[in-house]
């Protein structure tokens, strides 16, 4: 008696929720959608412990990383436009100054923000990523204790050494992952860095000018809050990037970007 074949079966078809977040490398997981509400957090904390007094100084050593950096980008480019360093003032409540003789102003004035922005497009995306928060951990580790050069403030000093120990026991907390949070609040206070800086200047009246003032003193004819909004545009605009990028890149869940970090110094 000859067999019935029956007709073949196809496979169940993938939702379509499904097939979005597989073939949309944009789509974000559930994992970077905290990410994203993370550096929003991040932005609205930073401004209120920027500002206020007595409670800003507990981020005064992040602060010195953060203006630093700043100034050292304003000091590369003035060297590489032959000018000559006269003075350089690091201080969390002042503000950054770099005074320099010579050289090309508009690139030395502009490589401060630009600098900012994209050492701190740097750490967002160790935001997505354990071992990019790893590797950037030493970067940051190093930043930290260089401004003590300049400063002689006891406060800042064990604050400095605080900060340095929790970056040492973040490196222990869920395999590193808590780096990553560490290093995210470092790159959303770099790359928006002109708000705080034009906001210690216009609100608070700082010693030192920010940037966008001194932009408007080199070209008279631009409002210093024309400069003011034109770089903050240029920092929100490198932050979306950014975070375009870190979504698309680093699509890793917590397990694999555990087992990828465990292969660079395991924790």
């Amino acid at each position: 008696m000859a067999s019935i074949s029956r007709p073949p079966i196809a496979p169940p078809m993938p939702s379509v929720s499904s097939i979005s977040s597989s073939t949309n490398p944009l789509q974000p997981s559930s994992d970077q959608v905290v990410v994203l509400y993370v550096i929003i957090a991040m932005a609205v904390v930073i401004f209120g412990f920027w500002n206020v007094p007595i409670v800003r100084n507990c981020i005064n050593p992040l602060k010195l990383f953060t203006i630093g950096w700043h100034e050292l980008c304003h000091v590369i480019a003035a060297i590489l436009t032959g000018g000559r360093i006269l003075k350089i003032t690091i201080d969390p409540h002042v503000g950054g100054a770099t005074i320099v003789e010579g050289g090309h102003p508009a690139f030395i004035l502009s490589a401060g923000y630009i600098g900012s922005t994209l050492l701190g497009g740097v750490f967002i995306l160790a935001g997505w990523d354990t071992l990019v928060a790893k590797v950037l951990s030493f970067v940051l580790g190093i930043g930290l204790i260089m401004p003590l050069v300049l400063v002689r403030d006891k406060l800042t000093i064990v604050l400095t050494i605080f900060y340095e120990g929790l970056l040492i026991g973040f490196w222990f907390v869920d395999h590193g992952q808590a780096l990553r949070w560490y290093c995210l609040f470092i790159g959303v206070m770099n790359i928006l860095f002109v708000i705080w800086d034009v906001a210690d200047d216009r609100f608070f009246h700082k010693t030192n000018d920010s940037d966008a003032t001194q932009f408007s003193i080199l070209y008279p004819r631009i409002g210093a809050h024309l400069w003011a909004t034109f770089w903050i545009i240029f920092q929100l605009g490198v932050l979306a990037a950014f975070v375009i990028l870190g979504i698309y890149a680093f699509k890793l869940s917590k397990e694999d970007m555990d087992a990828q970090a465990a292969d660079f110094l395991p924790t």
